[in-house]
C-alpha cells in the first residue's frame, strides 16, 4: 500500500469514528470530504480567532435569511454550542449543527486561514574570506522551518546553478557547501542540535537510514517553478558515516533535453566534425575519460541525442539514469545489489540496437564484452577513468591486456575537462616572461593553423574581476577537450606491436598525427580570453 492509500485509509477510519461520535452526541453527521474543496466561505459571520479557538466552521445560511449552520468537532465546547442556539433563538432565528472530523476542520480552516508565504533572502555565494555572507545565509536557514529547509537549499542551488550540495557534520555544528562551477563553496552552518531532525527529513524523502552505519544511495526528485516555467530537478543523494554523523551529497540533475547538443559544448568546427565523422558509422567503441564532474556524462548524452532518430535503436545501461531522453530505452543497473554492466549488456545485444551506451567501464569483464560488440555492427559509448586520451590506452591494457580486437574496435578517445569561464569585468594584463617561456613551450609544437588568431609575440592574459553580483569573477564553465583518432600508428601500441607501450609514447605519435593535448588546449581557451592560467592549472 503506497502513502496516498495509507493516507485516504487513515480518513476513511477518522470519518467512519466521527460519525459514531455524533450518534452518542446528538449531532448530525456531515462527511465533508467530496464537498471541502467547493464550499462557500462564509468569512463575516465568525471572526478566524473564534474559529481556532473553538473548533467552529460557519457553513451557510439555510432555507431563509434566519436560519444558519455551522460545522463543529468533537473539541467545540458544548457550552458554547448551546449559547450560539440560544442566543439565534432568542432573536427569532435558527441555528443547526454538525459534526464533521478533525480531518475536515482543518482542511476548512486552510481555506479559510491560508497559511502565510514567506519570503527568504536569496542565498549568495561568500567570497573568500567573507564570513558576514555566511553568517547571514546561517540566520537565514535557521529561520526556515525543518520541513521546508530542503526546498529551500534545493531551489537555492539550482537559481545559483550548483551542481551539487555538501551536508557535513563537524563535532559543534552542520556545514552546508555548495559546488558553483566545479568550485566548493561554504553557504552556511546549521545547529548541531537540529541534525536528527535535519537528517530524518532527507532520509524520509530519499529513501536512506539515519542508523546506518554503510554508505547509501538514495534519489528525490523536486518540482521548481522558477520564471513561468516549471522542470523536474533529479537529486542523487550519497550518505556515508563520519565521526561526528552522516555526511550527505545531494547531487543536482537538471537537463533539458533541447540542450542536449553537440552544436552547443563550445567545440571547435574540427573537433566537432571528428566527433560526427565517428559516430555516424554504426560500429566500433567510442570512450569519454575524465574525472568525476568533467562533463562526461553532459558529452555522451550530446553523442547519443545526435543519434537519437526514428531509423536507429538507441539502448543505454547506466548506474543511476541521470537525465530521461525521449525515444531512448535507458535500462538502469543497480550495481550496488548485484547488477553488472556486463550481464545487462549480454542481454540487451539480443534486441538488437544499433547504439548502446553503457555508463561505465569498470572491471575487465565489461571491458570485452563492449568490445566485442562494437565489432559486431554497434556503435558502443562509454566512460572510463583515466587522466587523460592516451592514458586511457595504457589502462585499458593494464585491464584486459593486449588484445587485437580492441585495436580493431576502438576509434575515438575523448578526454574532457571543464574550466570555469571568465565574466564580463574580467582586465587585461600583459603576461610575464615566465609566463611566456611556459605557454610558448606548450605551444612549441602545436600546427600553424592551430594558432590562428593568436599572437605568440605579444602575449596577452585576462585576470578576474570581482564584483558585488560576482565575488569571484567567473561564469559559468566551458570545456577543454582532447580527441584522440585511433590511426593505424596507435592500433600498433594496442596490437602489441611495439615494444614500449606507455602513456608518454602514445600521446607523442596521437599529437604527430594532429592530436593537441589537454594542456595545449586549455592554453588556447587562455590566449582566446576565455580563462585564466591558474585554473588551467587547477584543472588540468
Amino acid at each position: 500500500m503506497d502513502e496516498k492509500e495509507i493516507q485516504l485509509k487513515r480518513r476513511e477510519n477518522e470519518e467512519n469514528a466521527t460519525a459514531s461520535r455524533a450518534k452518542i452526541l446528538g449531532f448530525p453527521y456531515l462527511d465533508v470530504r467530496r464537498i471541502e474543496d467547493i464550499i462557500p466561505l462564509v468569512p463575516d459571520l465568525l471572526t478566524i480567532p473564534e474559529m481556532h479557538q473553538n473548533y467552529i466552521i460557519p457553513l451557510q445560511k439555510g432555507g431563509g435569511e434566519t436560519h444558519y449552520q455551522f460545522l463543529v468537532t468533537s473539541q467545540t465546547p458544548r457550552s458554547l454550542i448551546e449559547k450560539m442556539r440560544q442566543k439565534y433563538l432568542d432573536d427569532g432565528e435558527k441555528a443547526d449543527f454538525f459534526l464533521i472530523s478533525n480531518s475536515g476542520y482543518q482542511v476548512l480552516m486552510l481555506r479559510y486561514d491560508p497559511p502565510k508565504e514567506v519570503k527568504y533572502d536569496d542565498i549568495k555565494i561568500a567570497g573568500e574570506g567573507d564570513s558576514e555572507t555566511i553568517a547571514s545565509v546561517s540566520k537565514t536557514l535557521a529561520q526556515v522551518s525543518t520541513d521546508k529547509v530542503f526546498d529551500f537549499l534545493i531551489d537555492q542551488a539550482d537559481k545559483l546553478g550548483a551542481s551539487d550540495i555538501h551536508i557535513e557534520n563537524l563535532r559543534n555544528e552542520i556545514r552546508i557547501r555548495m559546488r558553483v562551477d566545479g568550485m566548493l563553496h561554504p553557504v552556511a552552518t546549521i545547529d548541531k542540535t537540529k541534525y536528527r531532525i535535519f537528517m530524518g527529513e532527507l532520509s524520509s524523502r530519499a529513501n536512506v537510514s539515519t542508523a546506518s552505519n554503510k554508505p547509501q544511495s538514495g534519489h528525490m526528485q523536486k518540482e521548481i517553478h522558477r520564471d513561468g516555467a516549471s522542470y523536474l530537478l533529479n537529486i542523487r543523494v550519497e550518505t556515508i558515516p563520519t565521526m561526528y554523523g552522516q555526511d550527505a551529497v545531494l547531487r543536482l540533475f537538471n537537463f533539458d533535453e533541447s540542450l542536449l547538443n553537440l552544436d552547443f559544448l563550445g567545440l571547435s568546427k574540427e573537433e566537432l566534425k571528428e566527433i560526427n565523422d565517428v559516430i555516424s558509422h554504426p560500429r566500433g567503441l567510442v570512450l569519454m575519460v575524465g574525472p568525476t564532474g568533467s562533463g562526461k556524462s553532459t558529452t555522451l548524452y550530446s553523442m547519443l541525442n545526435a543519434l537519437n532518430t526514428t531509423d536507429k535503436k538507441i539502448i543505454t545501461l547506466e548506474d543511476p539514469i541521470e537525465y530521461g531522453i525521449t525515444g531512448i530505452s535507458q535500462i538502469p543497473i543497480n550495481t550496488n545489489a548485484g547488477g553488472s554492466f556486463a550481464d545487462g549488456l549480454r542481454s540487451v545485444l539480443r534486441l538488437d540496437p544499433d547504439v548502446v551506451m553503457v555508463g561505465e567501464i569498470r572491471d575487465a569483464d565489461t571491458a570485452k564484452t563492449a568490445i566485442q560488440a562494437s565489432i559486431t555492427g554497434h556503435l558502443v559509448l562509454s566512460s572510463f577513468h583515466a587522466n587523460s586520451s592516451s592514458a586511457a590506452f595504457s589502462r585499458m591494457i593494464d585491464l584486459i591486456g593486449v588484445n587485437p580486437i580492441f585495436a580493431s574496435s576502438i576509434r575515438l578517445v575523448i578526454a574532457q575537462r571543464l574550466v570555469r569561464k571568465l565574466a564580463e569585468s574580467k582586465k587585461e594584463r600583459p603576461a610575464t616572461e615566465a609566463e611566456i617561456k611556459y605557454i610558448r613551450e606548450v605551444l612549441a609544437d602545436v600546427p600553424e593553423k592551430q594558432l590562428e588568431g593568436i599572437d605568440l609575440e605579444t602575449i596577452k592574459l585576462y585576470d578576474p574581476v570581482q564584483t558585488e553580483d560576482n565575488p569571484f569573477g567567473y561564469d559559468g564553465r566551458t570545456v577543454i577537450m582532447e580527441q584522440l583518432i585511433v590511426s593505424e600508428d596507435i592500433q600498433a601500441f594496442i596490437r602489441g606491436d611495439v615494444a614500449d607501450i606507455n602513456t608518454d609514447a602514445i600521446e607523442k605519435t596521437a599529437k604527430k598525427n594532429g592530436m593537441l593535448t589537454l594542456e595545449q588546449k586549455g592554453m588556447l581557451a587562455v590566449l582566446r580570453g576565455e580563462t585564466t592560467l591558474e585554473e588551467v592549472s587547477r584543472v588540468i
